[in-house]
């Protein structure tokens, strides 16, 4: 086998590997929506499955599967940190180092994006 073709094919396994790291979500319930409170004042209730499909296609590349970080930060806790309005914020308008994704995403789906990361404490 030339080196050339085991180059490629490495590559493309990594990069099937990472195509579905990137699928993730646990769906364990068979399709019904997964919603959970958005924060503990109950303002809002969120779709975890569609926040985990935002969070793969848009987050985590740069925030890695579990949350956990690489090239930008960890979020495991964010919202430990952040309020859900800050973290719509900063997913709309970006900044230090991120993309802004105003525009990019609905509102709807950064507000989804936001509450679901607002309950990781």
């Amino acid at each position: 086998m030339n080196n050339h073709y085991k180059w490629l094919m490495m590559l493309t396994v990594f990069l099937l590997f990472i195509s579905l790291a990137a699928c993730g979500g646990n769906k364990t319930n068979n399709g019904a929506k997964d919603e959970t409170p958005a924060d503990n004042n109950g303002n809002a209730t969120v779709n975890t499955a569609e926040a985990e499909s935002l969070y793969g296609k848009n987050c985590v590349s740069c925030h890695a599967v579990d949350l956990g970080g690489g090239v930008g930060p960890n979020l495991q806790h964010v919202g430990a940190e952040m309020s859900a309005d800050q973290i719509t914020t900063q997913i709309s308008n970006g900044g230090n180092g991120m993309p802004a994704y105003k525009g990019q995403l609905k509102d709807e789906e950064i507000a989804a994006l936001a509450s679901w990361l607002a309950g990781h404490k």
